[in-house]
C-alpha cells in the first residue's frame, strides 16, 4: 500500500503516527509529495478527487482519503485498538475536535501563505477562537481520555497541537491549559511522534 502524505501535514501525521506505532510501517510506503490549496499534485488528484492529503491508495481496492476513515481502516488492519469499543464515541468525539483544530490551523496558516493581501483581522481572530475553544474544552473536559492505553484520539490531538506550535507557536495556546501542556510535552516525545516530526 501507499500512503500519499506531506510531512507538515497533520492530518497526513496521524496516518503516519500510527503506522509506526502498530508496527504497520514497513507494509505502507510513504509517498512524499508537495502540493498547495491552489495546485493540488496529480498523484493525490488521481487518489482523491478533492486534492485533500492524506490518500493510502490500496493494492485490493479503491484508494481511500480522509484521515479519519484511513486510520480506521488502518488499525482494522492492526488489530490495535485504537478505537476501544467502550468508549468509541468519546474517543470519535475528541479525534473530530482535533481535526477541527488542524482544519482551522491549516486555514489560517493557507490564509497567510496564498492569500497575503486579502487576509481579514477579524476572520483571523474568529478563526483562532474556534480553535482556543476546542483547546480549552479537552484541556477541562477530556484529559481522562487522553490517559491510559494508548488511543486515537491521543494522536489526533498531539498531532493537531503540535502543528499549531508548527505554525501558530505565537498564540501560546498553552495558557491556561496547563494539563493539556504537560500531557503534550509528555506524548510529543514518544518515538512514533518525534519520527514524523516535520
Amino acid at each position: 500500500m501507499k500512503l500519499i502524505m506531506s510531512p507538515p501535514s497533520p492530518f497526513a501525521r496521524k496516518a503516519r503516527v500510527l503506522l509506526r506505532e502498530t508496527g504497520l510501517i514497513d507494509r505502507v510506503e510513504e509517498i512524499e509529495i508537495t502540493t498547495t490549496p491552489l495546485a493540488s499534485d496529480a498523484q493525490i488528484l488521481a487518489a482523491n478527487p478533492t486534492g485533500k492529503i492524506p490518500a493510502l491508495i490500496r493494492e485490493d481496492g479503491p484508494a481511500i482519503y480522509d484521515s479519519r476513515v484511513i486510520t480506521r481502516y488502518l488499525d482494522d488492519m492492526a488489530d490495535a485498538g485504537l478505537y476501544p469499543v467502550t468508549s468509541l464515541y468519546e474517543i470519535l468525539t475528541l479525534e473530530a475536535t482535533a481535526d477541527a483544530i488542524m482544519e482551522i490551523a491549516v486555514g489560517m496558516a493557507y490564509d497567510t501563505r496564498f492569500r497575503p493581501d486579502q487576509q481579514s483581522p477579524d476572520w483571523t481572530e474568529a478563526q483562532w477562537g474556534k480553535a482556543a475553544r476546542a483547546i480549552a474544552a479537552i484541556n477541562s473536559r477530556w484529559m481522562s481520555h487522553l490517559s491510559g492505553p494508548l488511543n486515537m484520539a491521543q494522536i489526533a490531538v498531539s498531532c493537531a497541537l503540535s502543528y499549531v506550535d508548527l505554525r501558530h507557536d505565537a498564540r501560546n495556546w498553552r495558557h491556561e491549559n496547563d494539563a493539556l501542556a504537560k500531557w503534550q510535552a509528555e506524548f510529543e516525545a514518544r518515538d512514533a511522534m518525534q519520527a514524523t516530526k516535520p
